[in-house]
């Protein structure tokens, strides 16, 4: 059978594609794929995720199965109507957009976080956009109901991004501010320990931990 197996980031580049077909047996496993790619894979912990779920070496593979190699990366409903905003793009970063867009009338505060290239020319960022983007929407779901929000919007930069312009964005907004600050510093915080997004600075990647899967 045949698996996809999507690359990023070193891996992408020691590979010279962003993807490669594997041929494996009836029945193999994760971790017979990590055994077929050794020589990409040697000295880079990787996290493993099939179908754009998280999974362990034992998950069983099937045909057409999409397998990405992620290397170390540097509740209730929420109301109707209420700005839940989720935006990967190659474009320049507008925080004054991000604020207005989860401005409202319930809202006393509203809290704004930019994250900019600094003391380089230049970061390049590489993002595995198909699953990260389920995942940010996620996360912001969670911190509207955790905090009570009236709003919540983030934004990533992919590409590259040169001195002091943002590569992150997040913007909370709700009825106090100690509600709205918590929310924008768990936002930030949880996107960058989850989120499969990397970045070089000047061409060299940027060590950093496995991404948090619980």
């Amino acid at each position: 059978m045949e698996v996809t197996v999507r690359l990023f980031a070193v891996l992408r580049q020691r590979a010279g594609r962003d993807a490669v077909p594997l041929e494996l047996p009836d029945g193999a496993r994760v971790d017979d794929a990590l055994a077929a790619l050794a020589d990409i894979t040697a000295g880079v912990p990787c996290v493993m995720a099939v179908n754009r779920e998280y999974a362990d070496g034992t998950a069983v593979l099937s045909a057409g199965d999409e397998l990405a190699l992620i290397p170390p990366v540097s509740g209730g409903s929420p109301g109707a109507g209420m700005v839940r905003h989720v935006r990967i793009t190659d474009e320049p970063l507008s925080l004054d957009v991000l604020a207005r867009m989860v401005e409202s009338p319930l809202a006393g505060a509203v809290v704004t976080f930019s994250g900019v290239t600094r003391e380089i020319a230049w970061l390049d960022y590489e993002c595995y956009v198909e699953m990260a983007t389920p995942m940010l929407q996620e996360l912001v779901d969670a911190a509207i109901e955790t905090h009570g929000l009236t709003g919540a919007a983030v934004e990533h930069r992919v590409g590259r991004v040169p001195l002091g312009e943002p590569s992150v964005v997040v913007a909370t907004s709700s009825g106090h501010r100690p509600e709205a600050f918590a929310a924008a510093r768990e936002l930030i915080d949880e996107l960058k320990a989850r989120a499969p997004i990397w970045k070089a600075e000047e061409g060299e990647w940027v060590a950093g931990e496995p991404p948090v899967t619980g």
